[in-house]
């Protein structure tokens, strides 16, 4: 019967005969990613975070308009691109450019964002 984990190979994707997870190497700077969905995957959830903890920042702060959305744009791009730059130091023609690595999941963000920025500035701020 085989194991409902299965064991990945390639280089850094088992450590002393044990697979690491996805977020163990994420948090680890210069991992080695076999997998490029993986990589990919855990740059659309890390994304993924960024418009919620975003979108609840700017609903308590209160910002509105199109800095705000801006901004967003901004600190969002930045930090997920300083992440695979300099923290990860991926080769980022093996993903299909920056560009590619720079949008992976972006849309879905600014959806999550926008939900988030409007609950919570709506629940707080709403006359």
């Amino acid at each position: 019967m085989a194991s409902p984990q299965k064991k990945r190979g390639g280089v850094g994707g088992v450590s002393n005969g044990a697979v690491k997870s996805p977020w163990s190497k994420a948090l680890s700077a210069g991992a080695q990613w076999g997998d490029k969905d993986e990589f990919l995957d855990v740059i659309y959830w890390i994304r993924q975070i960024i418009g919620l903890v975003l979108g609840v920042v700017w609903g308590v702060v209160p910002l509105k308009g199109i800095v705000a959305i801006l901004l967003f744009c901004v600190i969002n791009a930045g930090l997920l691109y300083l992440y695979f730059s300099s923290f990860q130091k991926v080769d980022e023609e093996e993903y299909g450019g920056t560009w590619e690595l720079t949008k992976e999941g972006f849309m879905t963000s600014f959806s999550l964002f926008l939900v988030v920025w409007a609950i919570f500035y709506t629940a707080l701020h709403y006359e």
